[in-house]
């Protein structure tokens, strides 16, 4: 695996409210050092549990950081995927959540994963433990100490933006809002999301169409040709009568 599948990363909760700021600020043609300055600004008393606080100086860089990394200043090889994403939320501000999530997911592998193995849990059950999801990426990512921690922050993350919710015993998480996915490029920029942050960059497209990092959204089925038609980026390989492989360009 490269550096950015390896990695964890996500040291503080990640709002929604943030990622649109962030992607607001780019839309606008701001550059990166201003974007960054006004990031730290409109963080300095806004605190990851949404409520308003004055945050210390650490955790304001941390998040900002996140920020910059995910929409601003992406990987070398995440650059042509956020231009397109960034096109898309222009066009189609509504569908918001979804374009942050394959941002996020593609920046943040560990986003994408933990959302797997979350979805994953909630399709046999009807909600999921903290512990039962951090054993899954532990068996995943090894036993590091900082596992437990930064799940957790990606978890009240999938809380904030109502993907998750809260169920009554303490570390227990029940299914949020469904988004319902109808414009099969936004179905691709997910499932390009998803192949980013496979470090192999491959999948069978019926793993691909129903895979548990999607938990929150209802994807539209999609045909090798209508991939092949809506995102340049994405090679459609065809293995015997059936079977259909998509892998990055």
């Amino acid at each position: 695996m490269g550096k950015r599948h390896e990695a964890i990363g996500i040291k503080q909760t990640i709002r929604f409210e943030w990622m649109q700021k962030a992607a607001n600020l780019l839309l606008a043609g701001l550059d990166a050092k201003t974007i960054r300055q006004e990031l730290h600004e409109f963080l300095v008393d806004r605190k990851g549990n949404g409520s308003e606080g004055e945050r210390s100086d650490q955790t304001r860089t941390f998040v900002v950081n996140n920020l910059m990394k995910i929409w601003v200043s992406p990987d070398p090889e995440l650059i042509p995927f956020r231009d397109a994403s960034l096109a898309f939320l222009r066009d189609n501000p509504s569908m918001a959540l979804v374009v942050h999530w394959g941002m996020v997911s593609a920046a943040y592998p560990f986003w994408f994963n933990l959302a797997r193995q979350t979805g994953r849990l909630l399709a046999l059950q009807n909600q999921v433990t903290h512990k039962q999801v951090i054993n899954r990426m532990k068996e995943q990512y090894g036993d590091r100490s900082t596992i437990s921690r930064e799940g957790q922050r990606v978890i009240r993350s999938f809380v904030g933006w109502k993907v998750l919710r809260d169920a009554d015993a303490i570390g227990c998480y029940k299914n949020g809002n469904a988004n319902l996915i109808v414009d099969p490029k936004l179905t691709l920029l997910l499932f390009e999301s998803a192949l980013l942050a496979n470090p192999e960059a491959k999948s069978p497209l019926a793993l691909l169409q129903n895979n548990p990092a999607f938990f929150p959204f209802h994807i539209s089925t999609l045909t090798g040709s209508q991939i092949s038609q809506n995102n340049d980026r994405i090679e459609v390989i065809s293995h015997g009568l059936d079977e259909v492989l998509v892998r990055l360009k």
